[in-house]
C-alpha cells in the first residue's frame, strides 16, 4: 500500500459523516507504519475504543470504512476463531465481530453488515508472518504462495467493501 496522508485518510470514508471522519483519531503509531507490509490500514480508534476503521485502495483512490466494535464480549464455548479477511486462526478473543454501517441512505436508516476479523486489524502482517496469533496453530499449513494468500485476502476485503458500498 502506498503511504497515505491524514487528509487522504479522513476524506476516504464512505459510511460516516465528514464530522465523524474529522473527529476520528489515527493510529498511535501513524508516523511509523510499515506501509510496505500493509495491503490495507486498519486500527481501533485510540480515542473511541468502540470504533475501528480500515482504509484500502479503491478504484478511485483510498476507500475508508468505519466499523463498530461490540461493547460486550461475546460469550462462546469456541476456543478458536477464524478471521474472514485473512483466514488466520486466533484464540476466540483474537477475532471480533465488527459491524459497518452501509454507505448512503441505507446506512442512515441503521442498516449494517458484519464481519469477523482479527481484533487488531493486522491481517496483512499475519498473512506475511510478521505477526503471530496467540493461538499456536494460528496459521494453517497451506500450499498457496504468499502472493496467492495476499490476493485471497484482497478479494475477501473487496467483497466486504462491496457490501458496505452497495457496489
Amino acid at each position: 500500500m502506498e503511504p497515505l496522508t491524514e487528509k487522504q485518510i479522513r476524506s476516504s470514508f464512505v459510511n460516516c459523516t465528514k464530522g465523524e471522519a474529522t473527529r476520528l483519531r489515527l493510529p498511535l503509531d501513524f508516523a511509523g507504519l510499515p506501509w510496505g507490509d500493509l495491503d490495507f490500514l486498519g486500527w481501533v480508534d485510540p480515542g473511541a475504543p468502540l470504533r475501528a476503521h480500515l482504509v484500502m485502495s479503491g478504484a478511485q483512490g483510498p476507500l475508508g470504512i468505519t466499523l463498530r466494535v461490540p461493547s460486550v464480549g461475546r460469550t462462546s464455548a469456541v476456543k478458536s476463531s477464524l478471521c474472514q479477511i485473512c483466514l488466520t486462526g486466533h484464540a476466540s478473543s483474537g477475532v471480533t465481530l465488527l459491524a459497518a454501517p452501509l454507505a448512503g441512505a441505507r446506512g442512515r436508516e441503521g442498516n449494517t453488515v458484519g464481519i469477523y476479523v482479527c481484533a487488531d486489524l493486522a491481517c496483512p502482517l499475519y498473512v506475511r508472518g510478521k505477526r503471530q496469533p496467540k493461538l499456536r496453530a494460528g496459521r494453517y499449513e497451506e500450499s498457496l504462495t504468499l502472493d496467492e494468500r495476499l490476493a485471497r485476502m484482497a478479494g475477501n476485503l473487496d467483497a466486504f467493501a462491496a457490501k458496505v458500498t452497495g457496489a
